[in-house]
């Protein structure tokens, strides 16, 4: 095969031709300042407030409680810091998890050194918080849950409703992180009781730096970016009309292939992780095997280093990524992987898989059969394995 082969939708996706095509006016002619009186300008104010309705439909919101961002690292920075901001004198308790993406993780980091008290719930073998141990977390001065909604390394999803139920009888604001999910599965924060709720354009085929959180009416957060009177005075920065225009194009193709999609996706990840799991030995699935994202399936193999594999599997015309952070210039294993309970060295040899709805069997197939390749050529070089094999024949033979 050799065209290439994407299979890291999680990290970012292809935009749409739908997409593309919604932004280009707004990349040429339409460039108005939607802050400016003349009509060029008021124009484009309007056309963000459809925007603004199609996103706020797609989680069961009101249009006024979409605010636009750079991206979902800017709103769970938000969501985190301006809640601390605002609700210090009630309390400086925050309950999140150890599998968050570091835009939570980092961001409480930072809160602790300005004095927030900061509780990081474990996550069992599949990755799925406990409710006791969450509702137990919380005190009195507790101010805020964050919890992701699904995680992007391993898939899980996470109880997320019942989540919000716990924090709704306690009193406490519940933020989620629904980067990975937002678009991918159904979401309805007030069925959910979720107060905030963070998203992002490109991991459903819209652009990079678009973003939002979702306030739901009545929380009291202010401003984390001052300026303007941009975003209801909320989130200062002239808007970015073209980013806007082609999140609410990507939404409303998600809205409407949501279903099939789910179904396609679902059934190719199912075939794959049966493969790989049938036909390579000493491989584990991460992650919940059934509450999982449509899309996602991520591995870990014995006795090889993840950086070696994406490197072959790269070659190979496969675009993959590992569970470790090695490809960043560190060595560090995944925290998501050490919170499931992997050891430090099959942490360091896992493979997330990523689909699309444009991903096919036959593709599936070639990067198995190149998987098993691969690992079969790394192995032959580790002396780990060669210590293994010589274990078990030595077993076998007493």
């Amino acid at each position: 095969m050799t065209k290439l082969i994407y299979l890291d939708n999680a990290a970012t996706t292809k935009m749409a031709p739908e997409v593309v095509e919604a932004m280009m006016p707004y990349l040429t002619e339409e460039y108005g300042n939607p802050s400016a009186i003349y009509s060029i300008g008021a124009k484009n104010k309007e056309v963000i407030s459809k925007q603004r309705e199609i996103i706020a439909d797609m989680i069961g919101a009101k249009a006024n409680e979409i605010y636009f961002t750079a991206g979902g690292s800017e709103a769970d920075n938000w969501a985190l810091k301006a809640t601390f901001e605002a609700y210090g004198k009630k309390g400086k308790h925050i309950i999140t998890t150890k599998i968050e993406h570091h835009a939570i993780l980092h961001t409480a980091e930072y809160l602790e050194k300005q004095g927030a008290e900061v509780t990081y719930l474990d996550v069992d073998e599949n990755g799925l918080v406990s409710l006791e141990e969450l509702e137990a977390a919380i005190r009195p001065d507790t101010i805020l849950i964050s919890v992701m909604f699904a995680n992007n390394e391993i898939g899980t999803i996470e109880p997320i409703k019942e989540i919000g139920a716990i924090a709704k009888k306690h009193g406490v604001l519940f933020h989620t992180d629904a980067v990975q999910a937002f678009g991918q599965v159904p979401i309805d924060v007030d069925e959910c009781n979720i107060d905030m709720l963070s998203a992002s354009g490109h991991k459903l085929n819209g652009p990079k730096g678009i973003g939002f959180l979702y306030i739901r009416k009545g929380v009291k957060i202010l401003s984390l970016i001052h300026g303007g009177a941009q975003e209801r005075r909320r989130r200062a920065g002239t808007e970015n009309v073209p980013g806007i225009v082609g999140f609410g194009a990507a939404v409303k193709k998600a809205k409407a292939t949501m279903n099939e999609k789910s179904k396609y996706e679902s059934e190719l990840r199912d075939y794959l992780i049966e493969r790989v799991l049938a036909e390579i030995p000493y491989a584990r699935l991460n992650g919940h095997p059934t509450k999982r994202l449509p899309n996602n399936a991520n591995f870990a193999f014995e006795f090889i280093e993840g950086e070696s594999m994406l490197i072959l599997l790269d070659m190979a015309g496969i675009c993959a990524s590992s569970g470790s952070a090695c490809t960043s210039g560190s060595l560090d294993p995944s925290h998501v992987l050490l919170a499931i309970g992997l050891p430090h060295e099959k942490s360091n040899c896992s493979l997330r898989l990523t689909l699309s709805e444009d991903t096919t069997k036959e593709e599936i197939d070639f990067v198995v059969d190149k998987l098993k390749e691969i690992i079969e050529r790394l192995r032959g070089m580790s002396p780990l394995y060669e210590d293994f094999v010589k274990k078990q024949k030595k077993k076998e033979e007493e």
